[in-house]
């Protein structure tokens, strides 16, 4: 049961059945979802895996996450300046605090699972199968994969989206080992796109802003969301190169092993 494929697998059913039962866009549920995600990822390691789990301990949590939202807040931020002249905003209709709420609410959902998931327990298992550098490559491409399922996406989106969020996400895990980083990233930048009414990895939802791309798709990227963007890709990049050679430097790289280990 120690076996990385093992407990893997384990995780992955059992945060995925989590996730599955917490869709749907409710926010109380998303929250509660993200919670119980934890506790089954907890329990997995704790007894299937047999292993701790500094990746998501208490200690410098707060930090972690701090860390991470304000690089989710610069990439997302700077990407989108560099092509603002390429949209056009109107304000949306409808409670403000109440957009902020449910946005924030579904996307901080989302971001635990799924970090939960690619980071924590496929990105982790692989890594003591074929190393941190398959396991970065491997990771990214697969989480580039899924989002071909989503509405709008192209064979570019899934490339771009394995580059500037696999990848990059993938480096700042091994570069602080920490979930609460990851899920900071990843929650910044998908709620931030959201408020600015830009869609999601091709899912479109009200924000305080309507945004309409009204320059190249190259650029904008189109109906998909901001995501099919080169930008993002070349931005993503210029961020995670920097953290994985902390990481290499700080000796945070599992190199690759000639035999299986637990």
């Amino acid at each position: 049961m120690r076996f990385p494929i093992v407990w893997t697998l384990v995780g992955i059913v059992g945060v995925g059945g989590v996730s599955a039962l917490s869709s749907g866009g409710s926010p109380v549920l998303a929250v509660v979802g993200a919670v119980a995600a934890v506790a089954v990822y907890w329990v997995v390691m704790r007894y299937v895996a047999r292993r701790s789990t500094p990746e998501i301990a208490r200690a410098r949590a707060g930090i972690h996450a701090l860390l991470g939202i304000g690089i989710g807040v610069v990439f997302i931020a700077t990407s989108i300046l560099m092509v603002i002249s390429e949209f056009s905003f109107t304000w949306a209709s409808g409670s403000a605090m109440a957009t902020v709420v449910s946005i924030a609410a579904v996307q901080f959902g989302a971001a635990v699972t799924e970090e939960l998931l690619f980071r924590g327990l496929l990105l982790q298992g692989l890594e003591r199968l074929c190393g941190s550098w398959a396991a970065l490559t491997i990771t990214a491409v697969l989480f580039g994969a899924i989002h071909l399922a989503n509405p709008g996406a192209t064979l570019w989106t899934g490339f771009a989206i394995a580059v500037e969020a696999g990848v990059l996400m993938g480096a700042a895990f091994l570069w602080l080992r920490s979930i609460w980083a990851v899920v900071g990233l990843h929650f910044a930048w998908n709620t931030l796109e959201g408020l600015i009414g830009v869609p999601v990895s091709g899912h479109a939802s009200p924000g305080l802003l309507i945004a309409e791309p009204t320059g190249p798709e190259l650029l904008t990227g189109g109906q998909f969301g901001f995501e099919g963007s080169i930008i993002p890709v070349v931005v993503g990049l210029l961020i995670a190169v920097p953290m994985l050679i902390a990481a290499h430097k700080r000796g945070k790289l599992v190199p690759m092993r000639r035999r299986l280990v637990g």
